[in-house]
């Protein structure tokens, strides 16, 4: 290094780093302690080291992405107006791959995401800068933020990033979540938000939808498809009730794989005497729990469950206040209209704080939750409430925060919804639920005593309508193709 100064500042960031490695091992200065517990007291130091080391990873993110940038513009200087700004572009990005040791694309990306920080996301620059975000994160708001305009761009910071904003996020923040639900609330801000209603938008991308085949190793490949929200949602649901189907003592298949052997099952027809289906099918030659090999195309195909919750006045046509699909997020109204119009088999009434779009609380005396319970539940989290865990609410158990036999309540505050794998957790382990309330699931605390806030929906008030329209019931017969006379009255009768 030509810089002395930059020179001595990496010495002692290597300098420091030898410390710390040395604390981890035990074998360093302050590692192991001559009073009290010393392998407790290692146990302490080596989580206080991840802890600052996600500091510094930040830290040390937001110092190359401002490096990247101050680079970008040098570079410009030193090349004079005579190089094309094409030309430049790919000799900086060659070379700032080439220093980082990534590929042109990756470079490219960084490059951008580091511009975007320095010049339109200013909260999300210094938050980083902080050490309270990842780059991750960063990359995430920058991601977001791509779309959407000046104004769009510095509210959605503000809204997560600037707790004294008006509106500001009330869930868990950021820096505190996985960057992939961090990138769920972001997505969720932005389809409510954006300038061009989810109804333009979303018939644009539905043009878009495709299928991708991607061959892999091992003789395996992937298959995706990019298609409306709400038929993923069914297909996914589907799929995992044909598999749950499959399941039993003899059943040797895991969930996993009886799910994909149920998709392909039923993209190729079922026809079991082929025997190239019959490979794909029977996966390690597992059976249906009743010695039947191959038996998802035997299966009763169960009904989709998709829950969606949309507000009353967007049901109506009153507002195009986007639904939300669980597990996904904001939808068009239109799909939730047509989805309420035409395939719904039961409505769930759920009153909602006007203040806030927070659901009410309820509860009952007794120990067994009813169904209108668990739907409450599933409201409130969305998912299992364990930090970072993204397990769809379907799959989720309720749990008494504070036991039964020790006097707690069937009510909302005393209640969880944690992933079966998080509930065995809580059961068999030190870990356990700190308290929760209507609007928030309860948090987590380790072993070791540490706090975790868990994630929870980030609620907005309702839009009411302008102009309370007297003829929206009869309206909603236009909802869909043909929603017919008994989804009106059902609808009607769910709502009286």
């Amino acid at each position: 290094m030509s810089n002395r100064v930059v020179a001595q500042a990496y010495a002692e960031i290597t300098a420091a780093v030898a410390v710390l490695t040395g604390v981890a091992r035990g074998s360093g200065p302050g590692g192991l302690s001559v009073a009290g517990d010393p392998v407790r007291d290692l146990s302490e130091d080596c989580l206080d080291i991840l802890a600052g080391g996600v500091r510094a990873e930040a830290q040390m993110a937001c110092l190359k992405a401002l490096t990247a940038v101050t680079y970008a513009d040098t570079a410009q200087a030193v090349a004079g107006p005579e190089t094309s700004g094409q030309a430049l572009e790919m000799a900086v990005t060659a070379e700032v791959g080439c220093v980082l040791t990534i590929g042109d694309r990756a470079a490219g990306s960084f490059l951008a995401i580091s511009h975007a920080l320095a010049t339109t996301l200013p909260l999300t620059l210094t938050a980083l800068q902080a050490g309270t975000i990842s780059w991750q994160h960063a990359r995430v708001m920058a991601d977001e933020a791509a779309t959407l305009g000046p104004a769009g761009a510095a509210a959605l910071e503000a809204h997560f990033l600037d707790p004294d904003s008006p509106g500001a996020a009330t869930g868990c923040p950021p820096g505190e979540m996985p960057a992939g639900r961090f990138r769920h609330h972001a997505r969720t801000w932005r389809e409510r938000h954006h300038s061009d209603s989810i109804e333009k938008r979303h018939a644009k991308s539905v043009l878009d939808r495709r299928i991708d085949y991607s061959p892999d190793q091992d003789g395996m490949a992937w298959l995706s498809a990019y298609l409306p929200a709400d038929t993923a949602a069914a297909i996914w649901n589907r799929t995992t009730a044909i598999a749950r189907g499959l399941q039993g003592p003899t059943e040797p298949r895991t969930l996993t794989q009886l799910r994909v052997d149920a998709y392909a099952t039923a993209l190729l027809g079922g026809h079991q005497n082929d025997n190239r289906n019959v490979a794909s099918t029977r996966g390690s030659g597992g059976s249906d729990g009743n010695g039947n090999q191959g038996g998802a195309a035997r299966v009763p195909t169960p009904r989709a469950q998709v829950l969606v919750t949309v507000p009353v006045f967007s049901l109506l046509g009153a507002t195009e206040e986007p639904a939300m699909l669980d597990g996904y997020g904001p939808i068009p109204a239109s799909i939730a209209r047509d989805l309420v119009a035409n395939g719904a088999e039961s409505f769930h009434r759920v009153l909602i704080d006007p203040r806030d779009g927070a659901p009410l609380e309820i509860g009952r005396t007794s120990y067994r939750l009813t169904k209108a319970m668990r739907q409450w539940l599933r409201l409130r989290d969305g998912k299992c409430p364990f930090p970072g865990c993204s397990n769809n609410s379907l799959d989720n158990e309720a749990d008494h925060l504070l036991a039964w036999a020790d006097g707690g309540t069937t009510g909302i505050s005393n209640l969880g919804q944690p992933c079966p794998r998080h509930h065995r957790l809580r059961h068999t382990t030190a870990w356990q639920p700190s308290p929760a309330t209507p609007t928030r699931p309860p948090g987590w605390i380790s072993p070791t005593g540490r706090r975790y806030t868990s994630e929870h929906q980030n609620w907005e008030p309702p839009h009411w309508p302008q102009r309370p329209r007297p003829h929206s019931y009869p309206a909603l017969i236009h909802l869909g193709p043909s929603p017919g006379e008994d989804g009106l009255e059902r609808l009607l009768h769910a709502l009286a």
